[in-house]
């Protein structure tokens, strides 16, 4: 079994709220709990597991197309499916990481403002973690590699520097962003449209 096929998972408000592999799609699927959202034609027509049996044996699959074999068929991993009984957003909490950083501080020295490519950024703690400050997201900021060495061992006011703005932690975020960037499935694009670009 291809087990790298991604399936994009609807809440019954057809919002995307999770991304699961093959074995969880199938056992969605097979209790009940979901319905495939079958986009590939634009038709957008919602099959219970029994009607998509009976499509994937009436349907020629394409060169290439996401197909598991069982052991009486073969079938198509479904692209989308839609929770029959979830109507919230998941949520996730931001890890604090060099990456989600930059994405909070918008790839932004928090000195001197200059936007630059990550190579010219690193992590700043403002209170020191000599004098006591933690790695957290209230106590580390993205700055360039000039600030950083301007401002040493000091906090910014001993530097004669100020923050652009107080270092907090980002609030928990839908599901979604995690898919910022990434490569999706094309039947997914009409579901995550509402992404930032």
């Amino acid at each position: 079994m291809e087990t790298s096929y991604q399936t994009l998972v609807l809440n019954r408000l057809w919002q995307a709220v999770n991304v699961v592999g093959v074995e969880r799609a199938f056992s969605l699927l097979s209790l009940d709990h979901a319905q495939v959202i079958y986009a590939e034609d634009g038709s957008f027509r919602v099959l219970d597991a029994g009607a998509w049996f009976e499509h994937c044996r009436e349907s020629e699959f394409a060169p290439g197309a996401r197909v598991v074999r069982t052991v009486n068929q073969s079938v198509l991993v479904p692209a989308v499916l839609l929770l029959r009984g979830f109507d919230r957003m998941l949520l996730q909490e931001m890890k604090f990481n060099r990456q989600n950083l930059l994405e909070r501080d918008n790839h932004r020295c928090q000195y001197c403002g200059k936007n630059l490519p990550s190579k010219e950024l690193n992590m700043d703690h403002v209170i020191p973690r000599d004098r006591g400050g933690g790695t957290s997201w209230e106590n580390v900021v993205i700055s360039c590699i000039r600030c950083n060495s301007k401002k040493s061992n000091r906090l910014p006011k001993e530097a004669g520097m100020r923050l652009l703005k107080e270092p907090k932690r980002p609030p928990r975020r839908p599901f979604m962003s995690s898919l910022y960037g990434k490569q999706v499935e094309k039947s997914w694009e009409y579901f995550l449209q509402s992404k930032e670009k």
